[in-house]
């Protein structure tokens, strides 16, 4: 085995790329949370790049980065701008979950599109079971050609651009998955005013009768699957704290209190060196789980839960400490400390919730 740390030279490339492309995503990232605007044109850069040749799995024709690489390559993302990551992640998921699941029938056709660009969504979370989003309560009901669908799908990010829709729904009282091109029978519920993460532009989605075709349907999840969606959770978060904890130390260096920075308080110094010490811990732990990803291990999806608890807690406790750090002016709408905090609130919420998490881990540490 390799090390937790070792990349090949085409994934250095790779997020030597993505890391240039972010520095534009960046300087953009405000005005597009303040729009709650997608930012397709983020979207269409990475495309351009061959990003998705590089992360879609070997066996269904891509280069199939390693999961090491695919986390960083969503952190780095994360860190410049928190909404692009989460779109693309799940534009990720969707289209490499559709090309693995229908790998004998339809795999190549979404492998395919998928590497030109077309836009892949996770219709998967209910509005009264998110957190139970692979064990869905929608029964969909026989009809022609497969199964009708009346329900409805809450966070589907990239929804009004996807051309393609993972969906779930139960058959037969079983989990089935889905490809779906969107027709008229699938309507966006336009209700998205949300605190963090605004560009993602989650909408809401409902089924009227929507044709799940048999033809399109997928077999069930593997552990052998490319898990993208548990691998980059973490990421989102952790690039997230590194944001804002650039943020904070921009402030604390520039703000001048009583003729010296605000870096000269004590105070200060002693929540930033708990703060960061904490990130790092995370992101090691991160990068533990995700080597056991690429190793194979039996308990990489444990792994990956744990990193995505202390990954959303340390953000969370991150911007915190930027908005008491930045006081007033941090509070402010054109500060970006604000917005760290909003998107780091939101990472807490995505399935599953670090409520949750905390009951998984802790039932498993104590037994049950």
């Amino acid at each position: 085995m390799t090390s937790p740390y070792d990349l090949t030279s085409a994934e250095q490339t790779l997020l030597s790329t993505v890391t240039d492309l972010a520095e534009g995503f960046a300087a953009t990232a405000a005005a597009y949370d303040d729009r709650a605007e997608l930012p397709l044109d983020h979207l269409e850069a990475l495309t351009a790049a061959g990003v998705e040749q590089a992360i879609l799995p070997a066996d269904v024709g891509g280069n199939g980065v390693s999961y090491q690489a695919f986390g960083e390559l969503i952190r780095i993302l994360a860190q410049a701008d928190a909404s692009v990551a989460t779109i693309f992640l799940m534009h990720a998921g969707a289209g490499i979950a559709l090309a693995q699941l229908t790998a004998p029938t339809l795999g190549s056709y979404y492998a395919d599109e998928f590497r030109r660009g077309a836009r892949f969504a996770n219709a998967l979370s209910e509005p009264a079971s998110g957190n139970t989003f692979l064990q869905p309560q929608q029964p969909a009901i026989p009809a022609d050609g497969g199964f009708t669908l009346d329900g409805a799908k809450r966070f589907v990010s990239g929804s009004e651009i996807a051309e393609h829709l993972l969906v779930n729904a139960l058959v037969d009282g079983v989990p089935a998955f889905f490809g779906l091109e969107p027709d008229e029978t699938v309507e966006t519920i336009p209700i998205w005013d949300t605190l963090g993460l605004r560009a993602t532009r989650s909408q809401l989605l409902a089924f009227h009768s929507t044709l799940l075709r048999s033809d399109h349907r997928g077999r069930g999840l593997l552990p052998t699957d490319f898990a993208a969606i548990p691998a980059g959770l973490p990421a989102v978060s952790l690039g997230i704290a590194d944001a804002a904890l650039a943020a904070l130390v921009a402030h604390a260096r520039g703000r001048v209190i009583q003729g010296q920075p605000l870096t000269h308080q004590q105070w200060v110094q002693y929540e930033v060196a708990d703060v960061e010490s904490r990130l790092e811990a995370a992101k090691a732990y991160f990068r533990l789980a995700l080597f056991h990803a690429d190793s194979g291990l039996p308990r990489t999806i444990g792994s990956l839960s744990r990193a995505k608890l202390l990954a959303n807690r340390v953000a969370v406790d991150v911007a915190r400490l930027g908005v008491r750090i930045g006081g007033a002016s941090g509070y402010l709408r054109t500060s970006p400390i604000q917005r760290h905090l909003r998107d780091a609130e939101a990472g807490q919420l995505m399935a599953y919730s670090t409520e949750v998490l905390s009951g998984q881990v802790g039932a498993e540490i104590l037994g049950l």
